[in-house]
């Protein structure tokens, strides 16, 4: 039987699609942080650092609002870590959007857009699918 790596929650909410939305969490035990957004417009997942300042390591594309059926639904959101602080993921429903490895330095999302053009890794796709979800949070 596969082992995962424990997750803890970061942030815990309850939104509704195309509503103004902000949520961020930072990670247990080191200097990073998930901003979660909906402008809206999109849903945007980020990931950052906190150093003198916030500096933005990458950026997910998670919905169009107009695209979403039950968006006169509430949602309900949930940040959550790996205990080291590494991995962060975004779940809304229960189903995870996207997921960030800080110490891979990869993003990925259901759609997989936008494409890399920062510092971090630029993969073959950043598209996250069930399988890429149990790779990543395997424990080792």
């Amino acid at each position: 039987m596969k082992q995962y790596k424990p997750l803890v929650v970061g942030v815990e909410e309850r939104f509704q699609i195309g509503q103004d939305a902000y949520f961020t969490s930072i990670a247990p035990q080191t200097s990073y942080l998930v901003t979660f957004e909906d402008d809206f417009e999109t849903g945007y997942f980020y990931a950052a650092t906190i150093q003198d300042d916030i500096t933005i390591l990458d950026a997910l594309h998670i919905y169009n609002v107009a695209d979403v059926v039950h968006r006169d639904k509430l949602c309900r959101l949930q940040i959550m870590w790996t205990e080291d602080g590494q991995i962060a993921c975004l779940l809304i429903n229960d189903y995870c959007q996207a997921i960030f490895d800080f110490s891979k330095r990869e993003g990925c999302c259901r759609n997989g857009f936008p494409e890399n053009k920062g510092k971090w890794k630029q993969t073959s796709s950043r598209i996250l699918t069930d399988e890429l979800l149990v790779e990543i949070l395997a424990a080792e």
